[in-house]
C-alpha cells in the first residue's frame, strides 16, 4: 500500500511539473508575439535618430518616419488626404508606405523669445503674439517657453498647462547682448534631447550673436540635425533700427557705415550671417523662415507656424535595402492631386539596427 500510494504521487509530480512547463511556454509565446504585433500597428519610437549635414537625418531603428506637410498654392494646408495619394520614393525606387497618420499626434514646442536690448519697446506686443501663438496649438501640445538675451532662461518646463505659459510668455524681460548659440544649444542638448515623439523649435531673434561661449554656429546646426527637430525661425528686422539714416547710432557715436559688432566685424555682415544662419537652420531640419519685419507679421507667422504643427502628414517606409553601414540616402515625397506644394525632408542616412543581445 505504501508502495501504491508513492507511485500515485509520483504520478501525480509527474502531471503537475508537464502542465507547469506547458503553462510557462504558452505565457513565453504570449508575451514575445506581442511586440511584433504592437510595432506594426504603432511606429517604433524614433527619439534616437541622428543625422549628419545637408539636411540628413540619421534613423537607429528600420522604420523611417518623414513629416510632410501638404500645402496648395496660397498656402492653405489640405486636409483630408489618404495613404493611397502619397507616393515616396528612396534613391529614386518607390517603396511601400507601412506606417501612415495624419496630424493628431501632439508635439512639444520648444518658443524660444530672444528678450535682448534689441526688443526693449516691442516687448508687450511679442508677448501678446507668443500667447496667442500659444492658444492656438492644440490641448495635448506641450511647450517650453525659453527666454535669452546675454542668458538663457526657462520659464516653463514643457507643458499643456495654459495658464501656467502664459504666466511665463508675461515674465519674460529684457537685457543684455544675445546668446543665440548658447540658447539653442541649452534646449537641443538639455530639453528637447530627453522628449519622445514630435518636436519643434520656434526661434523668434533678429539672429544676431554677440555674447555666445562654447557654442556656435556650425555647433548649432549640427545639433539640430543629429535631434531631427523641426526648425521654425522667425527673424525680426533690427538692423533698420540700429543704422536708420545713418545717423550715429546711440551709445556708440557711429554712423552706420562705421558700425560694428563686439567682434570688430562691419554690422552688415553679422546681419547677413544671421539670415543665412537661420535659414539654413529651417531648411536643413524640414521646417520654415519668415521675416518678421513688424509686430502684425509676427502674429500672422505665429498663426501659420500653429496651423501647420496642427495639420501635418506623416508617413513611414521599411527600407527594402538593409546593407551594413550607414549610407546617405535621397528622399522624395510626391501626392497625387494637381498644384500642391509638398514639403518633407529631402535625405536621411540609414544606419543598421544594433544587433540582439541575448540573455542567457
Amino acid at each position: 500500500m505504501l508502495r501504491q500510494d508513492i507511485k500515485d504521487k509520483s504520478i501525480m509530480r509527474s502531471t503537475i511539473l508537464s502542465a507547469s512547463r506547458l503553462l510557462f511556454v504558452s505565457i513565453v509565446l504570449l508575451v514575445t508575439s506581442t511586440p511584433a504585433y504592437a510595432q506594426e500597428n504603432n511606429p517604433p519610437n524614433t527619439a534616437g535618430q541622428e543625422s549628419g549635414e545637408d539636411d540628413v537625418v540619421r534613423v537607429s531603428t528600420t522604420l523611417v518616419t518623414v513629416p510632410v506637410s501638404v500645402m496648395d498654392r496660397q498656402g492653405r494646408f489640405i486636409p483630408n488626404l489618404s495613404r493611397d495619394q502619397f507616393r515616396l520614393y528612396e534613391n529614386g525606387i518607390q517603396q511601400e508606405i507601412a506606417y501612415f497618420e495624419s496630424a493628431d499626434r501632439p508635439f512639444t514646442v520648444a518658443l524660444m523669445l530672444d528678450t535682448s536690448d534689441s526688443t526693449r519697446f516691442k516687448l508687450d506686443e511679442i508677448q501678446d503674439a507668443a500667447i496667442a501663438f500659444v492658444t492656438q496649438l492644440r490641448a495635448n501640445d506641450r511647450v517650453i517657453v525659453a527666454a535669452f538675451d546675454r542668458r538663457v532662461t526657462i520659464l516653463a518646463e514643457a507643458t499643456s498647462d495654459r495658464r501656467v505659459l502664459d504666466e511665463a510668455i508675461r515674465r519674460t524681460q529684457t537685457g543684455g547682448g544675445t546668446g543665440l548659440y548658447n540658447a539653442v544649444d541649452v534646449i537641443i542638448n538639455q530639453r528637447l534631447s530627453r522628449v519622445r515623439g514630435r518636436e519643434a523649435i520656434v526661434l523668434f531673434t533678429d539672429g544676431v550673436d554677440t555674447v555666445s561661449l562654447g557654442a556656435t554656429y556650425q555647433s548649432t546646426l549640427h545639433a539640430a540635425d543629429e535631434l531631427d527637430t523641426l526648425v521654425y525661425a522667425i527673424q525680426y528686422n533690427t538692423y533698420d533700427d540700429a543704422t536708420k539714416d545713418g545717423k550715429p547710432v546711440p551709445s556708440t557715436g557711429q554712423t552706420s557705415a562705421q558700425l560694428l559688432t563686439a567682434n570688430g566685424e562691419r554690422l552688415s555682415v553679422a546681419y547677413a550671417r544671421a539670415n543665412r544662419y537661420l535659414r539654413l537652420m529651417s531648411y536643413r531640419t524640414g521646417g520654415r523662415f519668415y521675416n518678421a519685419d513688424t509686430v502684425k507679421q509676427l502674429t500672422l507667422v505665429f498663426t501659420s507656424i500653429a496651423q501647420e504643427l496642427r495639420q501635418q502628414y506623416s508617413i513611414g517606409f521599411y527600407p527594402a535595402s538593409q546593407r551594413q553601414g550607414a549610407e546617405k540616402r535621397h528622399l522624395k515625397v510626391l501626392v497625387s492631386m494637381p498644384h500642391v506644394v509638398v514639403q518633407a525632408r529631402r535625405s536621411y542616412v540609414f544606419k543598421p539596427p544594433a544587433a540582439t543581445i541575448r540573455l542567457r
